[in-house]
């Protein structure tokens, strides 16, 4: 059971984990040990509540496809169970990621104080280069 927060859990029969072999280099270890862990998870299929689902189908991440699954490839550690164990975190973070709701930004006005501000700064710097021109006696 994975735990997502603490009204949010999703159930282990919806996450489809398989053995891979790692890519790069590592010697005979990587080309004999299916140590990475491919992760898929059907998010059209899942329990997760419509919210959740409705914010990660529209999360414009290269980790989910087209048909609404996503796929996470963990092949950082030596050992099958870290991979395992980073791939659900990592899916766990992906799915928390989309429970944060923005707070909106509402547009506000420059004060009259910084505008004068910023007028001397823009004066003062065209006299600084009003200064560079050509002497004339």
């Amino acid at each position: 059971m994975l735990e997502i927060s603490n009204t949010v859990r999703l159930p282990d029969d919806e996450v489809e984990l398989s053995a891979i072999r790692a890519q790069g280099a590592g010697g005979q270890n990587v080309n004999k040990v299916s140590s990475a862990v491919h992760l898929r998870f059907d998010i059209h299929a899942s329990s997760l509540p419509a919210f959740y689902k409705e914010r990660l189908l529209a999360l414009h991440d290269r980790r989910i496809s087209g048909e609404g699954v996503a796929v996470i490839k963990a092949q950082q550690y030596r050992t099958q169970e870290q991979n395992r164990a980073d791939a659900l975190e990592r899916l766990a973070e992906l799915i928390r990621s989309v429970a944060k709701v923005e707070k909106a930004r509402r547009p506000t006005q420059p004060t009259y104080g910084s505008k004068q501000r910023r007028l001397e700064g823009k004066s003062k710097r065209g006299a600084v280069k009003a200064g560079r021109g050509r002497v004339e006696y």
